[in-house]
């Protein structure tokens, strides 16, 4: 299922994860164990903020995707999303 991932992170706490290393670890692990389709960074909300989209084969992996940014701090979003097709084909569905 076609997942999206969001994480943010508040100034202070990001500064101290980025000067760690901590969170480009966690990043690059996330990328290649999840190999992601879009990855995008971005400033959300005042804070540091990272989104994936990826696929994912169950919702027993919801710990495995969220806990690592969990542990850094982040405020953590996950959730199904809809490619531009996806919407016509669900909209068709529904008699819409």
């Amino acid at each position: 299922m076609r997942m999206m991932l969001q994480a943010h992170i508040e100034a202070i706490q990001g500064t101290e994860v980025l000067k760690s290393g901590r969170l480009q670890t966690t990043i690059q692990a996330f990328g290649e164990k999840f190999r992601p389709e879009a990855t995008y960074f971005l400033n959300s909300k005042g804070m540091r903020s990272c989104l994936f989209v990826f696929d994912m084969m169950g919702l027993d992996q919801m710990p495995e995707v969220t806990e690592p940014f969990f542990q850094l701090g982040c405020e953590v979003m996950l959730g199904p999303c809809m490619t531009a097709q996806d919407l016509q084909a669900g909209l068709a569905a529904s008699g819409l």
